[in-house]
């Protein structure tokens, strides 16, 4: 008869989130979690709920219930990892990212997720290794390849920013997040600066070649570094408005086109939401196509620069 109730309390759930109602799914399930509060399945369920509901912390504690119960459970670490990410509890959020993956080395998840925690973590070169890993696996992972591209832009790799940012286009064509990464990488890549490879430090000057020197064009350097950082500051701000705040209003945008349960007023809001979001980021590409074009005056003046001298050798 428990058996019997509990298979009722977990179908019931399982209707509501066909349903898109999530406040019913997570009663269903604490139903059944009061009669079989060992069961995985149910903990399972109950974190999905949560993380839909945005409860992160309760997500996570059950999440963790599951890699308690049934410590094989590769997608369990995985979503575990995935919700300690968003928490910001990055180092956690690493070490059982890496159980999940342990476990099942083929799961593109893990290491996708894996290199979510890296970038966020500052650990460009890391989360690099995570996010080929995960197109190794799956070559048409687009959200890997648009990650990638943007670790890339951070590195100022452009070159290979823009190859990650087409594989991207080519799973999702018109991908608005990778024209907007291509964008700028092939600016930047314009601007003649790129990390791909290393540079060589010549020690002479190549006829014709004009020398930039630090005692003769310190305002003209003074003015490049300043509009560099400035580009570049336009652009971090472009990346954070277009994953925190736009991809945020076009999720809850979707749900209420998608809720048959929505309000016209809580719609009204969200379609404001979301045109504020769009104009924020038409603001930030003005910006920054300002920016860029003060980099091309720059790049104009160059050619008129009085020339430089190449420092006296200096002797052991």
């Amino acid at each position: 008869m428990v058996a019997e109730n509990l298979e009722t309390f977990c179908q019931r759930a399982r209707e509501a989130i066909e349903e898109r109602d999530w406040d019913r799914a997570k009663q269903e399930y604490l139903k059944a979690l009061g009669l079989r509060s060992d069961s995985p399945d149910v903990h399972y369920g109950l974190a999905t709920v949560y993380f839909q509901l945005n409860e992160l912390t309760s997500a996570a504690h059950h999440f963790k219930e599951v890699t308690r119960l049934d410590p094989k459970r590769a997608g369990a670490f995985v979503n575990l990892g995935a919700v300690l990410n968003l928490l910001t509890e990055y180092d956690e959020a690493i070490t059982v990212l890496r159980k999940g993956i342990a476990l099942d080395p083929k799961r593109t998840e893990g290491y996708y997720n894996l290199g979510l925690v890296h970038k966020r973590k500052g650990q460009l070169d890391l989360a690099v290794q995570a996010y080929r890993e995960a197109i190794r696996i799956n070559p048409r992972l687009g959200d890997a390849h648009l990650n990638l591209g943007n670790v890339y832009l951070d590195k100022r790799q452009y070159r290979q920013a823009i190859a990650h940012y087409e594989n991207a286009l080519k799973v999702r064509p018109g991908w608005p997040k990778a024209l907007e990464g291509m964008a700028l990488a092939q600016a930047a890549q314009a601007s003649g600066v790129d990390t791909t490879e290393s540079r060589i430090v010549q020690t002479d000057t190549p006829e014709g070649e004009r020398l930039v020197d630090p005692t003769v064009h310190t305002e003209f350097l003074s003015e490049l570094h300043s509009v560099s950082v400035e580009s570049e500051e336009i652009g971090r701000h472009l990346q954070t408005v277009l994953a925190a705040e736009l991809e945020g209003t076009i999720k809850e945008l979707s749900l209420s086109l998608l809720s048959t349960h929505g309000a016209g007023g809580e719609l009204a809001d969200r379609v404001s939401k979301f045109e504020t979001s769009v104009g924020h980021v038409v603001e930030s590409q003005k910006a920054l196509k300002e920016s860029l074009a003060k980099l091309l005056k720059l790049e104009a003046r160059f050619a008129e620069l009085p020339p430089g001298t190449l420092p006296e050798p200096k002797e052991d």
